[in-house]
């Protein structure tokens, strides 16, 4: 289960693909192959319905966006895919097709639909595919069989909706699962707040998508396959609109950041220290299983955290706040969060820039983390090259008074693991 990987000066180890990872890839792969095998040998039993499948799927898939916050990026796709596997009847008459001809054709589909990405080089894509073909091939599996041995020939109408729409539920309980444990395989963050966020983020776009699956599947088999761009597209400008979304969240991101870069224009900061911690703190939130929206916060505060310094007459050498007075600290702490409420900024970001200085048991865990990056960071880049060791240990020797102990050994595994590598300062 550990990766193995080489070492990054001053910051630990960077890792391969682990063993759980690479095997739920190879077995995805394996299941691909063996499908479009056998349907190249034995022909497609549904062509039309393969073919209309195939478009939508393809059209789902080239209209993806990188970079989303969704874990969903490709919707149509996916619902597109999850109504083929569903799917009993064509315009009142009995579909054969089977299980390994399903995933054949979601495969075949997707692979041309991700060409014009690889293209751009907006992948990896291999995750992506992975969960497409191994949650397609779960949902076929569960009712394809069922069906063609006729064991559902007495289920008609709410019965059968609602056995689709459960079996869509079940599925993306899966997909969920899968999803955690390959990013709980190549990160190495708890598996549970992995787990946790997956679902929240099901409940969004992921509803939808099994809503207009299950909707795709019963109004192909009623009126045929003209109800398929029908259906399409209000889930098409339900993504249009959760990309609209996406897109304010990311110059929200960006306006804090260049906020934050206030005082790094002033000679108050080094340059580059505030993304640091920010991306440092974040991934100590990961380990130490914050959910989604904390670890919003938890980023938007740490860069921010030296916003108050901008009321110092004379700049602290080096922006190194940790050597001044605990008073002090707590000025310069309370002066920041009045700034980030005045900016607009959500109030729980003010709360944790203006908690950052108090003792560390009467703290929120965001500002201990925080708290405790930033010194890390200060000192690091004071004690030269052997700076992240050396701070780590000041770090430990304050546990008792200044660091929350769990906060330092959770930096501690993320620092070990290399799982962020952090530039130098300039």
């Amino acid at each position: 289960m550990s990766a193995v990987g080489v070492e990054i000066p001053g910051y630990g180890i960077v890792g391969r693909a682990p063993f759980t990872l690479t095997l739920v890839h190879a077995v995805a792969l394996l299941l691909a192959v063996v499908s479009l095998a056998v349907v190249f040998w034995h022909g497609l039993d549904e062509r039309g319905v393969a073919l209309a499948f195939g478009i939508l799927i393809a059209l789902g898939e080239l209209t993806r966006w990188s970079g989303a916050e969704e874990r969903e990026s490709a919707p149509l796709a996916a619902a597109g895919a999850l109504a083929y596997a569903l799917l009993g009847e064509n315009a009142g008459h009995r579909a054969d097709h089977g299980v390994l001809e399903i995933v054949a054709v979601v495969v075949a589909a997707a692979l041309i639909g991700c060409v014009p990405h690889v293209a751009r080089g907006r992948g990896p894509t291999a995750d992506h595919l992975t969960r497409r073909v191994l949650t397609v091939g779960f949902a076929a599996v569960c009712f394809q069989p069922l069906y063609n041995q006729g064991r559902l020939m007495g289920w008609g109408g709410p019965s059968y909706a609602l056995l689709l729409v459960s079996l869509l539920v079940l599925t993306a309980l899966c997909d969920a699962v899968l999803a955690a444990a390959m990013a709980h395989a190549r990160t190495r963050w708890p598996f549970g707040p992995l787990l946790r966020d997956e679902l929240r983020a099901t409940l969004g776009i992921g509803s939808a998508v099994c809503a207009t699956g299950a909707v795709m599947s019963l109004a192909v088999a009623v009126v045929g396959l003209w109800a398929l761009p029908v259906f399409s597209l209000p889930l098409l400008l339900t993504q249009l609109s959760v990309r609209r979304y996406a897109a304010v969240r990311v110059t929200y991101r960006q306006t804090i950041a260049s906020l934050a870069r206030a005082t790094e224009i002033a000679g108050y900061t080094p340059t580059g220290h505030a993304r640091r911690v920010a991306e440092l703190s974040r991934a100590v939130g990961r380990e130490l299983g914050l959910s989604e929206p904390d670890l919003t916060v938890l980023e938007y505060a740490a860069l921010m955290h030296d916003i108050g310094q901008l009321s110092l007459v004379d700049p602290v050498p080096a922006g190194a706040t940790s050597v001044l007075s605990a008073d002090e600290q707590r000025r310069i702490a309370l002066l920041g969060g009045a700034v980030v409420r005045q900016t607009g900024v959500d109030a729980e970001v003010a709360v944790v820039v203006e908690r950052q200085a108090d003792p560390y048991r009467e703290q929120p865990v965001t500002a201990r983390i925080v708290r405790a990056v930033n010194a890390y960071e200060e000192m690091a880049r004071e004690a030269g090259p052997g700076g992240p060791l050396t701070a780590l240990e000041k770090l430990r020797l304050a546990t008792a008074r200044d660091y929350q102990p769990e906060v330092v050994e959770s930096l501690a595994r993320v620092l070990l693991r290399g799982t962020l590598t952090l530039p130098q300062a300039g």
